[in-house]
């Protein structure tokens, strides 16, 4: 009997055991009905039966045995792909989902040898039938993983969201009792809270702008008319009062207007200059340089110390990128956004920033049309 027509004649005995085996996976399926323990399976194996009887190129088969056959634009979703965002919906781990299609494989190959007895069963049948297995497992893989993300990212947003507001009353409380000059003590430990607020509010920043950017929202902006050299200048005082143990030289020429966010590029500004804080020579200035051309502005922040490693240089802008090196001490309190941030916000506004590190320093280099 060929694989395609035993699948279609004995698909309750397959169901049937694939029900069994679902059923082991705790703690999800402890409570789940046949019916959902059996979710879209029939419709997986028939699926497999079609493709067993359909031809195919030696290209094609080679993409499905490596589950990298192409989605048609438009088309609706798979079986496998709906089973995949419903496993995933019930608390299933993705060990768990491989686990049921290795358990059909064993099933079905099971079944259909001891139907073929007494004589041999079709070999062709046993690839073609691997293939599409496979390339089952690569569909419901890729849209399990990509409901997971959206879960843990949906998630983020909403807790980043929620700790705003007793973050805020932390920080409103520790300046209340500035104001009470309630002694030195009082005041210092105020001081201390609302530092270590303001630190609590860059980081919630920082990953409440990664999760927007993961969920495909991009860095929220909204433009107006600036002068950027009197906006950097005064990042660049905050910058200069908050680490008056290091020297930051400023110089801005030319004409600096244009139409941008102006609190993102304060942003975009003092991700770098801390990032150049960090990692430059404690004894050497960091140099900020503002220029303006005809058609746009270019940003450069300049630090001193070794050169940055290619393989690091080239990953610098990536998300949870800490550091130059692992544990390093200067990440402390980092989530390793700060570069990617800058990233995001230099593509909101149309520019573009690049990073070069020789034995001289290290420059990144920001390159910003005048209307985003």
């Amino acid at each position: 009997m060929r694989l395609a027509d035993f699948i279609r004649h004995d698909m309750e005995a397959i169901l049937a055991d694939w029900e069994k085996f679902a059923r082991t996976l705790l703690p999800a399926a402890a409570n789940l009905r046949s019916s959902a323990l059996r979710d879209h399976a029939q419709q997986i194996l028939e699926a497999v039966a079609n493709d067993l009887w359909t031809s195919q190129s030696a290209e094609a088969e080679l993409a499905k045995s490596t589950g990298q056959m192409p989605t048609l634009a438009g088309a609706p979703e798979t079986a496998a792909q709906t089973h995949a965002i419903l496993r995933a919906r019930g608390g299933f781990d993705i060990t768990q989902l491989v686990a049921e299609y290795r358990a059909l494989r064993a099933s079905v190959l099971r079944l259909w040898l001891a139907a073929c007895q007494p004589g041999a069963p079709d070999q062709g049948d046993i690839i073609r039938f691997n293939e599409a297995i496979d390339q089952a497992v690569a569909e419901s893989v890729g849209y399990f993983s990509a409901q997971v993300d959206q879960a843990r990212n949906l998630l983020i947003g909403m807790l980043g969201h929620d700790m705003r507001s007793p973050l805020q009353t932390i920080q409103a409380t520790a300046s209340y009792l500035v104001a009470l000059n309630a002694g030195e003590k009082v005041s210092a430990a105020a001081a201390r809270l609302i530092r270590g607020g303001e630190r609590m509010q860059g980081l919630l920043d920082d990953m409440l702008d990664f999760n927007r950017t993961r969920l495909g929202l991009g860095i929220n902006i909204a433009p107006a008319a600036v002068d950027l050299a009197d906006l950097l200048a005064d990042e660049i005082g905050q910058l200069q009062a908050a680490h008056p143990d290091r020297h930051i030289e400023w110089r801005a020429c030319g004409d600096c207007a244009g139409v941008w966010d102006g609190r993102r590029l304060q942003q975009l500004l003092g991700n770098l200059v801390l990032n150049a804080l960090r990692y430059g020579a404690p004894d050497e200035p960091v140099c900020v340089t503002l220029n303006g051309e005809p058609a746009e502005v270019c940003l450069a922040v300049k630090n001193s110390g070794p050169a940055i490693e290619i393989d690091a240089l080239e990953r610098i802008f990536d998300p949870l990128h800490r550091g130059m090196h692992q544990g390093d001490p200067n990440t402390e309190g980092s989530l390793g956004l700060g570069l990617y941030i800058v990233r995001e916000i230099a593509k909101a506004h149309g520019g573009e920033i690049g990073a070069c590190s020789d034995a001289n320093g290290t420059v990144f280099a920001l390159r910003l049309p005048r209307r985003c």
